[in-house]
């Protein structure tokens, strides 16, 4: 009969590390098997007399023995106990099966940046059947604000590494996807008949929406190789009595741009002097930045934003909106007012899979899925004027003379390949440059990718004889 681990032996193990309770329960009786400490076949505490030992909730360990179980680590036997599984060998490997992306009318779409199946497939899927066996009243009652905190600190958790500052679960507010996220801020934010909102001259499109639903202005901002010209930004803040200034400065959509930390901290300035609310919108991320974010720089007026949609998958539509300092209430006031929170199998679904073991390695294989195809556009269109990192799944082409990006766009689908114009990203009163946004799609063979990036690069070659206008 397998020994019984007693809690004395385990109790100082979540007293270390980062995340939420049950995540750093987890990660220690993982950490004390790998070690050896905890042997095969050894039985865990039972949840209550655990929980009793470490001063916290029983869900809490129930919840942890979940992730365990869940990740192969562990094995629950109804009536036994829970016992420590066979190792690595036991959990079996998540298929990573091709996924074809449709193409509409026989073009292919590099409009907006497709992911590649590295695992997360399999992840949801075992995450909706086990959600789909969870206790039949959380799949009939209206969920609470509490229900949802198990989800708001795997969130934090996520956000680990994003230089935020201190975070509270208490700061998320948990929105359908990123553009919804920034609805429910700009909600929270904006203040009277006519107000205004920020943006650069070339800005994401999203931003145009949300304000035009709101009924808000929208005013172009100047910018140059850094970002933001801090100068005329306080000039146009002065002229039009802005209230937010919405920007991403870590990867600027379309244009790659990103913004020093000397510019930040300008920018930081501007907008505290004037007293102006700042969005950053964190959905495009590089690893190898490590500028502040505005959430470090000025916290008591940034609301950050960010989702999963770009790093793991955007069927859920799951982001998460951090408010400042002390707004939290505001933020979650516009939320349960607006859709009374996300659905709580929903929830739990995204906190199963924010919580797996497996979910790091999986982003880790899209992100390097990914690089080799924006290294195969490189590589083709290299010796044209483009901006780029492995990081970002779209790369910004500026045009040669003798090309327009409208009529750019329009000979490419004539050879069934979809791109965006920098038409898209300006404003309506604006002028865009001539060039394009090329995104990645990897849900199609490296080589088929390749053979269209070499079809640009004959365009390129062969201007029309007029010029479009």
């Amino acid at each position: 009969m397998p020994d019984t681990i007693l809690p004395d032996q385990i109790i100082s193990l979540p007293r270390t590390g980062n995340g939420p309770k049950y995540k750093r329960v987890a990660d220690a009786i993982h950490s004390a098997i790998r070690s050896g400490d905890l042997t095969e076949g050894s039985k865990l505490p039972p949840v209550r007399e655990l929980a009793w030992s470490l001063g916290i909730t029983p869900g809490t360990v129930a919840r942890a023995y979940t992730v365990l179980t869940d990740a192969g680590h562990a094995v629950a036997e109804v009536g036994r106990g829970t016992f420590v599984a066979g190792g690595p060998a036991a959990r079996p490997a998540l298929p990573r099966e091709y996924v074809s992306t449709p193409v509409t009318d026989g073009k292919l779409s590099l409009v907006s940046p497709q992911l590649p199946n590295m695992g997360q497939i399999a992840l949801l899927r075992h995450a909706f059947a086990t959600v789909g066996k969870s206790q039949p009243e959380r799949l009939i009652h209206y969920p609470t604000r509490d229900a949802y905190r198990p989800l708001r600190e795997a969130a934090v958790y996520w956000l680990r590494n994003v230089p935020l500052g201190h975070v509270s679960e208490s700061e998320v507010v948990l929105v359908h996807g990123a553009q919804n996220g920034l609805g429910v801020i700009l909600q929270a934010i904006l203040r009277g008949n006519n107000p205004t909102i920020l943006v650069e001259e070339m800005a994401y499109p999203g931003f145009r929406r949300a304000a035009d639903l709101l009924r808000a202005d929208v005013v172009g901002l100047p910018s140059d190789e850094n970002g933001i010209l801090p100068d005329a930004l306080e000039k146009t803040i002065r002229r039009t009595g802005a209230q937010v200034l919405c920007t991403s400065p870590d990867v600027h959509n379309p244009t790659l741009v990103c913004t020093p930390s000397d510019r930040r901290r300008a920018i930081a300035d501007v907008c505290r002097r004037l007293d102006i609310q700042i969005i950053e919108d964190d959905c495009y991320r590089r690893t190898d930045n490590t500028a502040p974010s505005y959430r470090i720089l000025a916290p008591e007026r940034t609301w950050h934003v960010a989702s999963i949609s770009k790093v793991l998958t955007p069927a859920l539509r799951l982001g998460f909106a951090i408010a400042p300092r002390g707004r939290g209430p505001d933020l979650r006031q516009v939320a349960e007012h607006g859709f009374f929170g996300l659905a709580q199998p929903l929830a739990e679904v995204a906190e199963h899979i924010l919580s797996s073991p497996d979910t790091e390695d999986i982003v880790n294989s899209i992100r390097s899925n990914m690089a080799s195809y924006v290294r195969v556009a490189v590589n083709a269109l290299g010796s044209y004027d483009v901006t780029w990192h492995e990081d970002v799944p779209f790369i910004w082409l500026k045009l040669p003379q003798g090309w327009r990006a409208a009529s750019f766009c329009r000979a490419a689908e004539m050879r069934d390949i979809q791109i965006r114009s920098a038409d898209e990203f300006a404003l309506r009163d604006g002028r865009a440059p001539h060039a394009v946004r090329i995104a990645v799609n990897a849900q199609i063979p490296l080589k088929q990718f390749e053979t269209a990036m070499l079809q640009l690069r004959d365009l390129l070659q062969h201007p029309p004889e007029q010029i479009s206008v």
